[in-house]
């Protein structure tokens, strides 16, 4: 996204830390003029100051992407301010603390209620970021809208509202798509791996059996990828994908089908290769240290995989 939106206006959502962080510095150092967006002015702030010491100029807008009036008016400012809108980032999401209060409960026993945490601030958000997105980009007859999604739209992971939301995340991306292709807008679905978030860094690096994560992503497990995970800004380095609208993009199929490197110069850790995915499988997970790296997972399997026919 970053290689070529000098002079562009962008919209990044859920920019206060973490991925959409992350793309909003890439995006200022691209030399884009970014908006973004959070719930508290004063973390807002900080992202902004230093995305604007990277160039380009970064504007933080108060608004919960769960009230509509508030995305209505974040658009609405955009459009007066620059008369345009060329890339808008869906990252905003909300449901991280439901997720580890609620660890190793099946749904019946989870509030209802958990539903609207993982998805209001998330998937409807991102709905309705799209429409009012959209309204600049059709007539304009260019764009870019990508939603952050996770590769819980492929397989069950943390808890059902939460996997539901990722596939219909993906789903939002081709649907989207299918109906802008004929306006010159793009539409994708990022798959970022595992990302060095402040988030993660907090909670993976304790020795503390008490704390949630332990049990939601297993300690062990996690720490080895998460010292070669990806940082916050890789998802905002992508180069020109507006001609994969349509597409769910895993961050290391774009590092492949591009050559690049992690900003900081680290290869991009290929979660899609064999050995990486039978790690993850508890009956085949010893057969991975004996893989070469270069031995991917076809996606076709993986879908056939998850098949519901």
């Amino acid at each position: 996204m970053a290689a070529s939106t000098k002079g562009q206006a962008c919209v990044v959502t859920g920019a206060s830390r973490g991925i959409g962080r992350g793309i909003a510095l890439q995006l200022c150092q691209a030399g884009a003029t970014v908006y973004i967006t959070g719930r508290h002015l004063d973390t807002l702030r900080v992202t902004a100051q230093e995305a604007q010491s990277r160039g380009g100029r970064c504007v933080p807008v108060v608004c919960d992407s769960s009230q509509e009036s508030q995305v209505q008016r974040l658009f609405e400012q955009v459009n007066e301010e620059q008369g345009r809108l060329d890339v808008l980032v869906n990252n905003a999401y909300a449901g991280i603390q439901t997720i580890l209060n609620n660890t190793k409960k099946a749904f019946w026993e989870s509030p209802a209620s958990i539903w609207d945490d993982m998805n209001n601030v998330g998937l409807r958000g991102h709905y309705l970021c799209s429409v009012y997105g959209a309204q600049l980009m059709v007539p304009a007859g260019r764009g870019l809208i990508a939603v952050i999604s996770a590769v819980a739209g492929l397989q069950y992971l943390f808890n059902v509202p939460y996997g539901v939301g990722k596939a219909a995340c993906d789903r939002l991306a081709a649907d989207c798509a299918q109906e802008l292709q004929r306006y010159g807008v793009s539409y994708v679905s990022l798959w970022p791996g595992v990302v060095q978030t402040e988030l993660l860094k907090e909670h993976v690096m304790k020795d503390n059996t008490e704390d949630p994560m332990f049990d939601l992503v297993g300690k062990g497990r996690i720490r080895g990828r998460f010292s070669s995970g990806e940082t916050t800004e890789l998802s905002g380095k992508y180069p020109n994908i507006l001609s994969l609208s349509g597409k769910v993009l895993p961050s290391c199929d774009l590092a492949r089908r591009y050559g690049f490197r992690d900003v900081d110069g680290s290869p991009v850790q290929d979660y899609l290769s064999v050995s990486s995915v039978l790690s993850h499988t508890s009956s085949l997970g010893w057969l991975a240290s004996y893989l070469p790296g270069f031995l991917r997972m076809p996606k076709w399997i993986m879908t056939l995989y998850t098949s519901k026919f």
